[in-house]
């Protein structure tokens, strides 16, 4: 037994020394190849690493008309003029390097894909889809993709949207119903506009059988029975929405309440928004019940409404909307008091941001179904916010 262990005692020695020179021939290599780079490299490195990039440019510039056949020089110079604004600069490095007729498979999509980003960012948008959709079928497809979907939905071509969308879905096995959703939404609302209402429940029926928690769609289809003049039909499409997601009452609150006032029906409509209120409180639901018990009611029962409504979620707006109540009934003393202070109030409520993207933050005073900010769809809640700009 002694005897086998003993012959395995020099096995480590041995592993030892192969990786001392399997080292040794690695350094070596890698000084032989530093040697070989120009001096100008190792500087644009440098100023890249200081954040640099005008200097780093320069430096790479000078390696390159010293090695013209570097290739990943090429590819890093024309990213940096493209990140730097300097276009025109970044298609001519990318294009020249499309030109070798020595250029790898691999290396001719790449400098593609990056020409086709140049032409993009370039505003060059017909340029830059005939290149992208060149690249199917290859490694850059799925980046393509979305490069091509960006192009299509600033065109507003929501058919080639909703291709380039079932795409992707394939490639990347990751469901993109909402956005899908939307681009029928859009088709839809382009019909309504024309008054193609047969087209536009086309396409809400597609958007609500791909994402059927879409309040968009319902909306819009209740926007469709009120130019064809059926309010009642028009109702019970925005009452659905709250087996959908309640929170976007809100945007129908004030469709809802025109609706029920054409229809002679206002007592209807003011217990149903009530309702609403006081289950899914938000600032468009309490601001239309309280118009329509001052019209209705008058400024007692609104001045009341409001205050039970303070005394459950006391909001800025809500107290504007009591001062404005409490000026109808006040006494010529009290007047002037009561509207400095709701002067001040007014001005206050002009400042705050209203709706928030959740995804980039983006701030606006109105809803927008994709955020100017990031560009992403549905992700403004439809429940404004009180908090100032600049805040969480």
């Amino acid at each position: 037994m002694d005897f086998e262990l003993w012959w395995l005692l020099p096995i480590p020695a041995v592993f030892f020394a192969l990786g001392w020179i399997a080292a040794r021939i690695d350094i070596k290599h890698l000084l032989r190849e530093s040697r070989a780079l120009p001096l100008s490299y190792f500087r644009g490195l440098n100023f890249l690493l200081n954040e640099q990039p005008d200097k780093a440019i320069e430096s790479f510039i000078e390696v390159v008309k010293v090695d013209p056949q570097t290739i990943d020089l090429h590819f890093a110079l024309g990213s940096l003029f493209r990140r730097q604004g300097e276009v025109e600069r970044a298609i001519r490095m990318h294009q020249n390097l499309l030109d070798r007729p020595d250029l790898p498979a691999d290396r001719r999509q790449a400098a593609t894909f990056e020409l086709a980003q140049d032409f993009h960012r370039a505003g060059l948008l017909d340029r830059a889809e005939e290149l992208f959709t060149k690249l199917a079928g290859t490694t850059f497809e799925h980046p393509s993709l979305g490069f091509l979907l960006s192009i299509y939905e600033q065109e507003k071509d929501w058919p080639k949207a909703i291709a380039v969308t079932r795409r992707m879905e394939a490639i990347a096995k990751q469901p993109y119903y909402r956005e899908i959703a939307h681009y029928d939404c859009e088709l839809a609302q382009a019909a309504l506009l024309k008054s193609d209402f047969a087209a536009a429940r086309g396409y809400l029926d597609q958007a609500l059988a791909e994402y059927k928690a879409c309040a968009r769609a319902t909306m819009l289809l209740g926007d469709a029975e009120v130019q064809q003049g059926a309010l009642d039909a028009a109702i019970a499409a925005w009452q659905r929405i709250e087996s959908q997601n309640p929170a976007f009452l809100a945007l129908v609150a004030e469709r809802l309440a025109d609706a029920y006032r054409k229809s002679g029906n206002v007592a209807q409509g003011l217990r149903v928004l009530r309702a609403y209120q006081v289950q899914y409180p938000s600032l468009d639901l309490l601001n239309t019940v309280f118009a329509l018990t001052l019209s209705q009611e008058g400024p007692a029962a609104a001045a009341t409404l409001i205050e039970e409504e303070l005394a459950r979620n006391p909001t800025l707006l809500g107290l504007d909307r009591l001062l404005e109540a409490q000026l109808m009934s006040a006494t010529a003393d009290r007047r002037h008091d009561l509207e400095l202070v709701k002067q001040l109030v007014g001005q206050h409520i002009k400042r705050l941001g209203l709706y928030k993207c959740d995804n980039c933050g983006f701030r606006a005073k109105q809803y927008y179904w994709r955020c100017p900010g990031c560009g992403k769809w549905e992700t403004y809640s439809p429940r404004r916010t009180e908090t100032p700009d600049g805040y969480a």
